[in-house]
């Protein structure tokens, strides 16, 4: 495969376009690996969660969300307790704060080309409309987990720590002040999982892994949603890492293909299935032209 902008402007084109990259990637020997999506309606937009997002000041890139991670989850917990009274894991309760537009340290992609499509096509901020682009994934197996994986667990219970603890963490400075951070990010383990057993790899923390987490609510469902769970010091760059591969199909001519799209039943009300985008469909469906 190439790195090449594969130029799309119309939904066929681009289904054809998936195919024959699949083809080729099922071709490819020793390379067991899954293929995922996401849709970015302006290339600008970087591979980062929300929680790692910067502002610039004063000529300096500085954090928005990520020194206060652990407040965010539990004010939010605490506030909405009935919301997360049915979830197991941290994880799921990231994935649930995710949908309510917390920052986390989540990624979303999808297991559909359509709907990556879709938010590629969806307006940018861009004064002047530029191209949107739909990101293929192509992860190893062995990144790839389910919701109830330790690596998992290791990696979303960092949410619960501080950042001067996290920040310890990352120095890998030997002594009482590791092995209590180390004892209290087991602490949160035991909580999900009792069984679990002190035997940290410290490498686990620092990947990106991806999670086919529980369908907790019907937005992830409707979306076909999956998840990159970023740990310590997690980059994601343009071209991906080393276990995880990444090839852009450049997008044009949105407004047709959102209509095209429509006609196979993806729109707005059926990828945010709730009252307010149905409302919003429908107003705009039967707007006078």
């Amino acid at each position: 495969m190439n790195g090449k902008h594969n130029k799309i402007g119309t939904v066929v084109e681009f289904i054809q376009k998936i195919q024959e990259i699949q083809e080729i990637v099922a071709k490819e020997k020793g390379q067991e690996q899954h293929i995922f999506y996401r849709g970015h309606s302006s290339k600008r937009y970087r591979l980062v969660p929300s929680l790692f997002r910067k502002i610039t000041k004063k000529g300096k890139n500085k954090s928005i969300y990520s020194k206060k991670e652990d407040i965010l989850y539990r004010e939010l917990y605490m506030s909405e307790y009935k919301e997360f009274i049915h979830d197991k894991y941290t994880l799921d309760k990231l994935v649930r704060m995710q949908h309510y537009s917390l920052p986390t340290r989540l990624l979303d992609l999808t297991t559909n080309p359509l709907i990556a499509l879709y938010f590629a096509c969806q307006s940018s901020t861009d004064k002047k409309e530029s191209a949107g682009e739909v990101i293929l994934f192509f992860i190893k197996d062995k990144y790839v987990k389910y919701y109830d994986s330790d690596t998992a667990s290791y990696i979303a219970n960092l949410a619960r720590l501080s950042h001067k603890e996290k920040k310890y963490i990352k120095s890998a400075k030997a002594g009482k002040e590791y092995d209590r951070i180390m004892k209290k990010l087991l602490h949160f383990i035991k909580q999900e999982k009792s069984y679990f057993e002190a035997r940290f790899e410290i490498d686990d923390l620092k990947k990106i892994i991806c999670i086919k987490g529980i369908r907790n609510n019907v937005r992830i469902s409707s979306q076909s949603g999956v998840f990159l769970l970023f740990g310590l010091k997690a980059i994601l760059g343009k071209n991906g890492n080393e276990n995880i591969r990444i090839q852009r199909i450049k997008i044009r001519d949105k407004k047709k293909i959102l209509d095209e799209l429509d006609l196979l039943n993806i729109n707005e009300s059926t990828v945010f299935p709730d009252i307010e985008s149905s409302a919003r469909y429908i107003s705009y469906k039967n707007k006078v032209k």
